[in-house]
């Protein structure tokens, strides 16, 4: 059986979009193929996004945001913020994730974001693998023994 492909996509692909593959990668411990995108890439991580993500344990210094593959196949695409430049996949799941954007925001309002991002990718990955025993916190995912 092969692993479920998620593409999370946002407009600059710097903020919530890598907070959410960070954490999906984290939690899904390689059960998942895990993408993230932007309709309009920006330059970077936003740095307030890598902060909250560092106190988490989650390095996101390899990240670079990336447009859409137009070749991509994905089973679940979750749009965060892209109205309607966001792509379409044939044979994709479509979920909206309506999350304030966290550009320049105070690190209290970013942790509330990332925070809902975090509670929205454990329950998505317990809809594709129902097996998958997510922790939350600094620790890993494991299988139930």
């Amino acid at each position: 059986m092969s692993r479920p492909s998620v593409l999370f996509a946002c407009r600059a692909n710097a903020g919530r979009s890598v907070a959410a593959k960070l954490l999906a990668e984290h939690y899904a411990d390689g059960r998942v193929s895990v993408d993230s995108a932007g309709s309009e890439p920006g330059d970077g991580v936003h740095p307030e996004i890598a902060a909250v993500l560092a106190e988490r344990g989650l390095n996101s210094s390899r990240e670079r945001p990336a447009p859409f593959d137009p070749d991509g196949t994905y089973d679940v695409v979750v749009t965060m913020g892209c109205g309607d430049t966001c792509p379409l996949y044939a044979g994709a799941t479509y979920a909206d994730w309506p999350l304030d954007d966290p550009k320049g925001q105070d690190l209290a309002t970013v942790r509330r974001i990332v925070d809902e991002i975090d509670g929205r990718v454990r329950a998505l990955l317990q809809d594709l693998v129902p097996e998958l025993s997510i922790v939350s916190g600094s620790e890993t995912s494991r299988d139930e023994v």
